[in-house]
C-alpha cells in the first residue's frame, strides 16, 4: 500500500501545475523574511507546509522537496531563518537582512521567523498549517507548535538539544498536543527516541532499515540512496492532511 502510494503521487500525479515565486513577510519582531512559494494551481486553497532548514543553510534546502510535496495536494512555504547562510546556490536572504540590522543570528533567534510564517499562511489560507522543520530548526516546530490552535501536525527531521541553557526541548514537549512524525539517521535513532519521551501519543518515529541515511531533511534529496524509504513513511503520515 505505501509502494503503490508512492507511485501515484510520484507518476500519476507527476504532470500537476505549480508556480514558484519569491515572497517576504514579516517575522514576529518585524524582520523581513524571504520565503519561497510552491504554489498547487491544481488545487483550490490547498494546506500550507512550512519548510525550515538546517544550520547554515537556506531555503534551497527545499529546492527539491517542495515540488515533490506540492504534488501531494499542497502549497509550500520554504523559508529562510536568520540563522543560516545559503546551499544549492541560494543565499540566505533572511540571514543577510538580520545581519545588515545587526540582529541577533542564535538559532533561538529563528523562533520569530517561524512564527511570522505561520501568522502568514494561516491568514492567506484560513486554514491551520504544517510545519517541518530540519536539524535546529526541527527542534524549534516542535516547541512552537505546542498549544498553537494555527498548527496541524509536525514534521521533525532530526531534532535535538541545540540551544544550550536557553531552551530544553525534551522537557518542553511534556503535554504535546500535535501528531508528529520525526525522522533521523540511524545513528541518531536511540538519541531521538529519548528527545521524544515526553510526546505520549501520535507521534512516528523513523530511521531507515536499507542504510544510515542522512542528518535532517537532507535524507529526502535524491543524493541520499534511503531517500525512497524516507518518502514512503511520511506521505504515509502526510496522506490525511493533503486535499
Amino acid at each position: 500500500m505505501k509502494y503503490f502510494l508512492f507511485l501515484s503521487v510520484f507518476f500519476i500525479y507527476g504532470f500537476l501545475v505549480f508556480s514558484q515565486d519569491r515572497i517576504t513577510f514579516p517575522a514576529a519582531d518585524k524582520l523581513t523574511v524571504t520565503a519561497d512559494f510552491y504554489e498547487n494551481e491544481n488545487v483550490k486553497n490547498a494546506p500550507y507546509i512550512l519548510l525550515f532548514h538546517q544550520a547554515g543553510y537556506s531555503r534551497g534546502e527545499y529546492k527539491e522537496t517542495a515540488q515533490k510535496m506540492v504534488k501531494l495536494g499542497f502549497n509550500c512555504l520554504a523559508v529562510d531563518l536568520r540563522s543560516g547562510e545559503e546551499v544549492n546556490f541560494i543565499r540566505n536572504e533572511t540571514a543577510a537582512e538580520a545581519q545588515k540590522k545587526n540582529l541577533p543570528q542564535n538559532y533561538i533567534d529563528a523562533k520569530n521567523d517561524i512564527l511570522g510564517a505561520i501568522e502568514y499562511a494561516y491568514n492567506k489560507s484560513q486554514k491551520q498549517v504544517i510545519l517541518f522543520g530540519s536539524s535546529y530548526s526541527a527542534s524549534l516546530v516542535l516547541v512552537l507548535a505546542k498549544n498553537n490552535q494555527k498548527v496541524s501536525a509536525v514534521v521533525a527531521f532530526s531534532p535535538g538539544e541545540y540551544f544550550d541553557r536557553v531552551l530544553n526541548v525534551q522537557s518542553s514537549l511534556k503535554g504535546y498536543d500535535k501528531p508528529v512524525f520525526a525522522a533521523c539517521s540511524k545513528p541518531e535513532f536511540t538519541y531521538l527516541e529519548e528527545l521524544m519521551v515526553n510526546v505520549e501519543k501520535n507521534k512516528l518515529l523513523f530511521q531507515p532499515m536499507t542504510g544510515n541515511g542522512e542528518h535532517g531533511s537532507k535524507a529526502l534529496w535524491k543524493a541520499n540512496k534511503n531517500h525512497n524509504e524516507y518518502w514512503m513513511q511520511l506521505l504515509g503520515f502526510l496522506k490525511k492532511y493533503a486535499n
